[in-house]
């Protein structure tokens, strides 16, 4: 799935982030949302555009890419997007930090929630037509914003508070940018299961149980001992992403 079909990049004016090509920066300002954004703007803009926003407590963003698969595979692009999240937290993190997912979409940093990815596309796309773009958007929970100690809830944290540097939130999308390249090319190169297996590593460990992702972006489940195939559909997943607070529109706390 290629990231891009045009040859040249271009910068957004103010913008402060340094991204490679082919990535556009488009940046918004602090009240707002990234992923609304990118798909107002996806049909008119294209591939390559990353939305952002500039704020110190959120890392929040959401790039366009245009698949060359029908939408039922071409979903599986939520995967390459958070293996690229894990990966640039990791860039980041300090040794013997544990990164990893809540199915399908939550981020762990050492267990605790510190956001998620998402993905959109156009309304009305069909399952087995190939959309004309897909959305993944992230927010990652920089600082903890509230008065309460951090201690009293250890399923939910920041990156602040899990020994991560001050003034991440810009760089966390940088790193994104290099790394969703890498899981790109990867699955360009060597399949879909380059990705799927970097992306099942960071799942919780269960004995006797194997995990593999099908063709529609489904969570397979194969325990041991057990003919019987367990299924996790993605599509409701992805229409209310858990880690999401509703309310708030940011990583529930």
């Amino acid at each position: 799935m290629p990231l891009e079909n045009r040859a040249s990049t271009r910068n957004a004016s103010g913008s402060e982030l340094l991204l490679p090509p082919p990535f556009t920066a488009v940046r918004l300002r602090e009240l707002g949302d990234a992923y609304a954004h990118a798909m107002a703007i996806a049909p008119e803009q294209g591939a390559g555009t990353l939305v952002y926003v500039g704020r110190f407590d959120l890392a929040e963003f959401a790039v366009v890419v245009e698949p060359d698969e029908p939408l039922i595979e071409a979903r599986r692009v939520f995967y390459a997007g958070m293996v690229a999240l894990a990966d640039a937290l990791s860039s980041y993190a300090q040794p013997d930090t544990a990164i990893g997912f809540a199915w399908p979409g939550s981020v762990l940093v050492n267990q605790g929630l510190v956001g998620g990815g998402r993905l959109g596309w156009p309304q009305g796309t069909a399952e087995n037509d190939v959309p004309e773009w897909l959305v993944f958007g992230a927010m990652i929970r920089t600082v903890t914003m509230t008065e309460a100690d951090p201690g009293l809830n250890p399923l939910v944290t920041a990156l602040e508070e899990e020994g991560f540097s001050d003034g991440l939130s810009n760089r966390v999308v940088e790193s994104f940018s290099r790394h969703f390249m890498v899981a790109l090319d990867a699955w360009q190169e060597s399949g879909f299961g380059a990705v799927a297996n970097n992306y099942l590593a960071r799942l919780p460990i269960e004995k006797g149980l194997r995990r593999d992702i099908d063709v529609n972006g489904d969570l397979l489940l194969r325990r041991m001992g057990k003919a019987e195939v367990e299924r996790a559909v993605l599509l409701p997943q992805l229409a209310e992403p858990a880690w999401r607070d509703p309310v708030t529109k940011g990583p529930r706390a």
